[in-house]
């Protein structure tokens, strides 16, 4: 049962000071107010720069790397066209004593691009961009400021002081944006190779309590956090505390939002949220991964292990089966409370303390958090806290697509211990997260999958449901499990799930080899060397497949094998 909401110990002023802050946009062009706060609507050193700027600069360009697949629709999708002076004039205003820009740094994220301003008095300002494929237009940066002011209202974190925002892109800068204070302190990723075993051990506990904090907040409800005048429709929201309520789910899949997926799938799900109980949460799962199932002329040319448009429709229909089973079980339902906890809360979103690495100066990047069943989160295991084990046999990629492997025997010691912090602190000190961090993994699977089934394959979702079918007892679930498969049908599987498993392992090697992610991101200098080998290890794939064709040889042909190859860039 979610426990009653407490009531905000922050005045009602501090939202509404934040929500006012996006009036200045719909009452004034970019003259207008550059005259009227006597701002200059043109520097000097800014016009200089933009003229005399490399490509690579262009504000509006995403410019910080190239991608080995779908390259130019990659880079397409994260361009955001602004007016790059007016945001300098605002940045400008809210900066006491300021007269101008001495000079920016421009920092690209996956989703966002990110200007750090630094001012002629010395002070730093950050703004943020959301690209299209961030989430839901002004849904997504609506949610992230009130997700942040609310949390700065109710918890000790240190999150980034708001300046100002606007979700509507129909302001004098252009686009959405968040302009905040730039937090002090240097991210932990940077520092943390330096650091000794004491200090690992400490930081990790912070941080833990951190994400003990977020867990201890109630919500009636599971959703994405807004302010209450959002634009969202009067039914898609749900009342939480005067200023706030909890509106539809914004992470990018339940929009198609990603690169790609609207000419995919269409638009967004019919049922993004909010949801009051377990039961319609995986209702609006299970529609959202119909509706993700995309038209008959983009599937025709998809693998074996894909499955065919109807395997997927047989497979969500079963697994809304088995899920509502399973929500019937107590120990889930007990282990599915709503939660809120930072959705990529990983070193390279985390500052701390340039004389002090223990002490956590700054949470970065709350976008796309949402409030979902604790058992989501709960086996979920930040980069801080990776056991050795997971960290010797794999890479860990981040939200961003970076990723960074633990070798040394020092570093395996520590981040056992770091874990071992976690852990303790997850089944110990957060009642919420504790019940999942008991039980056994397989029982939460399905829910994280039966959504985007077309995106993993069939194979995949079949493979969970089979691992939870054989493990039905023994997990202690009440009757017999609602899926089965004949002996004829197991055996297509395991051949499916061979090339599944090849196309995975095959992704692994690339991303080690080429150093890349799993969209086959290089940053700039490194683009002409990873091509090359690209190209040389797609060469050797495709000769290795001959070989096997002309050899007579079941399981591969030079067109299965360019059809397993990850990445376009031939």
């Amino acid at each position: 049962m979610v426990r009653s909401l407490r009531r905000s110990k922050v005045p009602l002023s501090l939202s509404q000071s934040l929500q006012s802050s996006r009036s200045w946009q719909q009452r004034q062009s970019v003259s207008e107010y550059a005259n009227k706060h006597n701002i200059p609507s043109s520097h000097p050193l800014l016009d200089h720069q933009l003229s005399q700027a490399h490509p690579k600069d262009d504000p509006c360009t995403y410019t910080g790397g190239r991608w080995l697949h779908r390259d130019k629709l990659q880079r397409d999708c994260r361009r955001i066209q602004f007016s790059f002076p007016a945001l300098c004039d605002r940045v400008i205003h809210l900066s006491p004593g300021a007269t101008n820009v001495a000079k920016y740094e421009k920092k690209e994220g996956g989703f966002n691009r990110v200007f750090i301003f630094t001012m002629d008095t010395g002070s730093r300002i950050v703004a943020r961009l959301p690209t299209s494929i961030a989430g839901p237009p002004r849904l997504t940066t609506n949610s992230e400021v009130a997700t942040m002011t609310y949390l700065r209202s109710k918890l000790s974190l240190p999150t980034p002081k708001l300046l100002d925002w606007s979700d509507d892109p129909a302001n004098p800068i252009g686009t959405e944006y968040i302009i905040q204070e730039h937090v002090e302190g240097v991210q932990l990723h940077q520092v943390w190779p330096d650091m000794n075993s004491e200090q690992h051990m400490l930081c990790s506990k912070a941080l833990s309590l951190a994400i003990k904090q977020m867990a201890s907040l109630d919500f009636p409800a599971y959703g994405s956090l807004y302010f209450s005048d959002a634009p969202l429709e009067e039914q898609t929201k749900i009342p939480l505390e005067q200023g706030f309520c909890v509106g539809p789910n914004c992470s990018p899949v339940f929009w198609n939002r990603n690169p790609g997926e609207l000419e995919l799938y269409g638009g967004p799900s019919p049922n993004c949220g909010p949801w009051r109980d377990l039961t319609s949460y995986c209702t609006g799962l299970i529609e959202t991964g119909f509706y993700r199932l995309p038209k008959e002329e983009h599937a025709k040319c998809s693998l074996p292990h894909q499955g065919a448009i109807q395997d997927h429709v047989q497979l969500l229909n079963i697994s809304q089966e088995v899920m509502q089973r399973l929500i019937e079980d107590k120990r889930i339902q007990d282990a599915a409370a709503p939660a809120l906890v930072h959705p990529d809360f990983h070193k390279r979103n985390i500052y701390v303390s340039a004389e002090d690495p223990t002490v956590i100066t700054g949470i970065i990047d709350w976008q796309s958090t949402s409030i979902e069943p604790s058992f989501i989160y709960a086996n979920e295991t930040p980069d801080f806290a990776t056991p050795p084990q997971d960290i010797e046999g794999d890479i860990f990629e981040n939200r961003e697509g970076e990723s960074t492997p633990v070798q040394t025997e020092k570093e395996r010691k520590d981040a056992s211990i770091c874990y071992q912090t976690y852990d303790v602190c997850m089944k110990g000190l957060t009642p919420k997260l504790r019940p999942t961090r008991l039980l056994d993994p397989t029982l939460f699977r399905l829910f994280h999958y039966t959504h985007t089934t077309w995106r993993d394959s069939a194979t995949a979702i079949r493979q969970e449901l089979i691992e939870l079918s054989d493990r039905w007892s023994e997990l202690g679930l009440h009757g017999t499990c609602p899926f089965s498969l004949t002996d004829e049908e197991r055996n297509k599987h395991a051949k499916d799930y061979e090339d599944f498993e090849a196309v995975q392992s095959l992704k692994l090697w690339l991303k080690r080899s080429l150093n890349t992610n799993s969209d086959g991101w290089v940053p700039n200098e490194a683009w002409d060397a990873a091509r090359d080998a690209h190209r040389a290890a797609y060469d050797y794939w495709i000769q290795t497949a001959r070989e096997y064709e002309d050899r007579g040889e079941d399981g591969m042909t030079v067109e299965k094998a360019e059809r397993l190859w990850p990445f376009d860039a031939r």
